[in-house]
């Protein structure tokens, strides 16, 4: 089969690009296709030596970040796109929808749904410029018909993939498919490995793109109210405020690190006290399972895909709240607490890399 990869745009190295990263070691023939690419960048470096090819507007989308209030030149943007020569198209989507280009008469579309764009449906995104009177204006007048064209480029897809229950009950509620659960690849082969030895240190960890709706700025309060120590793995995202916040929080309790490499980063998983994720509604998160790969319990928000990564008691602690109280209680149970690392590591062994691989092979031959 003749088959293509599209991804919403390269530029930060996050979850939705280690899962189009996989899908291109299995594909390694199959072009790249993304609205625009930016040299240099986290994910452009983990792409390097792909063919990777981008919209005819990608010189003023990667402007500074034109991106975002551009977002109404979408359907213009992947209209241009012709794929129509493609056997199969495989699309990795979520902020930018990823949907909506030429195909041919018999070619198959299979999305990868990471989310719905959650900027359309009224979940928390990564930057709140809603707050601002003129950009909530904006928002509702492109958002009304951004969300006529999502659902009907959503009527186009032949199957339906999400990474998690919780998003699969979006796709039904919002597009009305079903979906194909298919969770994320992680590593934990690697993580297991690189872990094994390590002793706990007096610190917690959380890792992820430092932006909004993560509960960053809630964590790191906490961190100082409550005298624990927390050290942050991740970089900055489009026009989000929230490396500011940080580092105005930052001090003895708290240490940024910016974004880490693997062996690295397994290190810091691996030495951890606890992993904290304080998301309200996350789409799945795989940098819990990556904590558990690495026999680290986890403090999560009881919400969202952390519901199905997480099994209370055995391998964390699920908090309906993130209030003083609450965040104290949850920290002295977890140090006080001899946890398995056998059950953490059986339980990461669910969203293996190698289970991805195989399900999404499973699920692309029903339509080879």
């Amino acid at each position: 089969m003749k088959i293509a990869l599209v991804h919403d745009y390269i530029r930060e190295y996050g979850g939705a690009e280690r899962v189009l990263k996989t899908l291109s070691e299995m594909f390694p023939q199959a072009p790249i296709y993304t609205a625009f690419r930016v040299k240099g960048s986290t994910a452009d470096k983990e792409f390097k030596g792909k063919r990777v090819i981008e919209s005819s507007l990608a010189p003023i989308l990667k402007i500074d970040n034109f991106y975002s209030p551009l977002r109404f030149l979408i359907p213009v943007i992947w209209k241009n796109m012709d794929l129509s020569g493609y056997d199969l198209v495989v699309t990795s989507a979520s902020w930018y929808i990823t949907r909506g280009f030429k195909v041919g008469k018999n070619t198959k579309v299979i999305c990868y749904c990471h989310t719905p764009p959650r900027w359309l449906y009224g979940y928390g995104t990564s930057v709140g410029f809603t707050k601002y009177w003129p950009v909530k204006l904006y928002a509702a007048i492109v958002g009304h018909f951004m969300r006529m064209y999502d659902f009907t480029s959503a009527q186009t897809v032949d199957g339906w993939i999400a990474n998690s229950d919780n998003v699969a009950g979006r796709i039904e509620k919002f597009y009305r498919k079903d979906a194909k659960v298919i969770y994320p690849p992680v590593e934990v082969e690697k993580i297991i490995r690189a872990t094994q030895n390590l002793n706990k240190e007096d610190y917690f960890l959380i890792v992820s793109r430092l932006v909004g709706a993560k509960g960053l700025e809630e964590a790191a309060r906490l961190a100082k109210k409550l005298d624990f120590k927390l050290k942050i793995v991740g970089e900055t995202h489009g026009f989000a405020g929230v490396k500011r916040e940080l580092e105005s929080l930052s001090g003895g309790n708290i240490e940024l690190l910016g974004r880490v490499p693997d062996d690295e980063l397994y290190g810091l998983y691996g030495k951890a006290r606890g992993f904290i994720a304080l998301a309200r509604d996350e789409d799945f998160g795989m940098s819990v399972v990556e904590a558990q790969a690495a026999g680290t319990p986890v403090i999560a928000f009881n919400g969202g895909g952390f519901k199905e990564s997480v099994i209370a008691g055995e391998t964390g602690i699920l908090i309906d709240g993130t209030d003083e109280k609450t965040m104290a209680e949850a920290v002295k149970r977890l140090k006080n607490t001899k946890w398995d690392r056998e059950k953490l590591i059986a339980n990461a062994r669910i969203f293996s890399k190698q289970k991805f691989v195989t399900e999404i092979g499973n699920f692309i031959k029903r339509y080879a």
